[in-house]
């Protein structure tokens, strides 16, 4: 059995995907960390969704969201090797997806203050933690190369994020 510890971190940095070496602080990892967190938290909303077809939707979101985070805590060397990367496709899947529900909903009406019940209070939470994770993929967009499709999705996301929470609100 393997260890979970490498003791290669205990120095204060940490390794990207390509070989390379970050300091933990660093907006590199900042970024793909709160895609981490992102991530469970969408787990953790769907954990409380009944909706068959949302929760399948949340999930394949995870999956897209684990591209985008390959992506981020990868150096030059590393995004040569990725598989997939996020595209246009999964934008305009996004989109899709923000239409579908707010078609459900019903018209905005104003702002919205989560809580009305657990499903939509999640899906609120994880909105406000794809918020966070797009403004420091922008701000880590000024030191180096974030692709316009990262930028774009993730910014799409807390949108769809905000439709299912108030899809779920409105049942």
């Amino acid at each position: 059995m393997s260890n979970i510890y490498t003791r290669t971190g205990d120095k204060g940095t940490t390794a990207l995907f390509g070989g390379s070496r970050v300091e933990k602080d660093s907006l590199k990892v900042e970024a793909y960390g709160t895609i981490d967190e992102l991530i469970s938290n969408i787990g953790a909303a769907s954990s409380f969704i009944k909706d068959e077809e949302l929760k399948a939707e949340l999930a394949d979101i995870q999956k897209k969201l684990f591209v985008l985070g390959a992506e981020l805590a990868s150096d030059e060397k590393g995004i040569k090797h990725l598989k997939e990367q996020i595209e246009q496709k999964d934008i305009d899947d996004l989109e899709k997806i923000i239409d579908k529900y707010m078609g459900k909903a019903g018209a905005f009406k104003g702002f919205v203050t989560p809580g009305k019940n657990t499903q939509s209070a999640m899906l609120h939470i994880a909105r406000t933690v794809a918020r966070r994770a797009e403004r420091v993929i922008i701000t880590l967009s000024k030191e180096g190369n974030v692709r316009e499709d990262i930028r774009k999705y993730v910014n799409r996301l807390s949108d769809a994020l905000y439709a299912m929470a108030r899809f779920e609100e409105e049942k």
